[in-house]
């Protein structure tokens, strides 16, 4: 059963799930969905394609599907998606897609602190989390378990790898490879994100596998391609292999620089 406030406004055409809480001030608009066990709570606004998963929480002053800050947007009807056990804090914005995607997506189990904006056509993967203050711009693509720290700018465009970490304050214009701790000004690259990867039951063995391959690319002296190549011949083959060698070559903005370089 669901609780609304008769403070709330919810649209009529609005889909709710079971045992929904809207607390007094939310807004609520049509062609917006919202899942199971949701809590919408005072002040959040949710508006016009809007599509929320199951047992998320929107925090006041939140809003999701605001209408993209792109200029190219011409009315078309498009999506913004909040994946289950979500997270969108105080102040966030979840902007909806263009034409260009037509949706943007936040996965299963992301955190999206306070003030942080997620722009039109972004896609963000499960587990990840955006600290206070983080902007993303348009058709960013995060992968699972990045976490990028507070205030950290990203540029349009731009493809952050799985299990990256993020130093706050980083101004990001080139793609983030898997696996890495980025940080200082410029950003570069530091070494593995070692603490996230054994919290998530990285063995040792597999951690050295992956520092092998970065030190090809980022401490051999070798540029990008033959790094890449020398991996492909040196490495057993392995599904960390694969996503290192996939990512850098489907980059197309370049990966960050590493200490040696410039």
């Amino acid at each position: 059963m669901n609780s609304i406030s008769n403070l709330a406004f919810v649209h009529p055409e609005a889909k709710l799930g079971d045992n929904v809480l809207v607390e007094p001030f939310a807004f609520i608009d049509q062609n917006t969905e919202i899942g199971d066990g949701t809590r919408i709570m005072t002040n959040a606004t949710v508006l016009n394609g809007a599509r929320i998963g199951k047992n998320c929480t929107i925090f006041p002053h939140a809003t999701i599907a605001g209408i993209p800050q792109d200029l190219k947007f011409q009315g078309e009807e498009t999506i913004a998606e909040i994946g289950d056990n979500t997270t969108v804090r105080e102040c966030a914005t979840v902007n909806r897609g263009t034409a260009s995607k037509g949706f943007t997506k936040v996965g299963k189990n992301c955190l999206i602190m306070a003030y942080s904006h997620v722009a039109h056509d972004c896609v963000l993967n499960d587990n990840v989390i955006l600290g206070n203050g983080t902007q993303l711009a348009g058709e960013v693509e995060i992968d699972d378990y990045a976490i990028l720290s507070g205030g950290t700018l990203v540029h349009q465009f731009t493809k952050i790898g799985a299990h990256t970490m993020i130093q706050g304050g980083s101004k990001v214009s080139k793609d983030i490879p898997p696996f890495v701790m980025i940080g200082r000004e410029p950003i570069t690259y530091v070494g593995l994100n070692i603490v996230g990867l054994r919290r998530r039951g990285f063995s040792s063995e597999r951690i050295n596998s992956i520092q092998e391959m970065y030190r090809f690319i980022y401490l051999s002296g070798l540029n990008v391609t033959q790094a890449t190549d020398k991996i492909e011949n040196e490495i057993q083959e392995s599904e960390d292999r694969q996503m290192i060698i996939k990512f850098i070559r489907e980059s197309n903005r370049g990966i960050v620089r590493g200490n040696m370089e410039g």
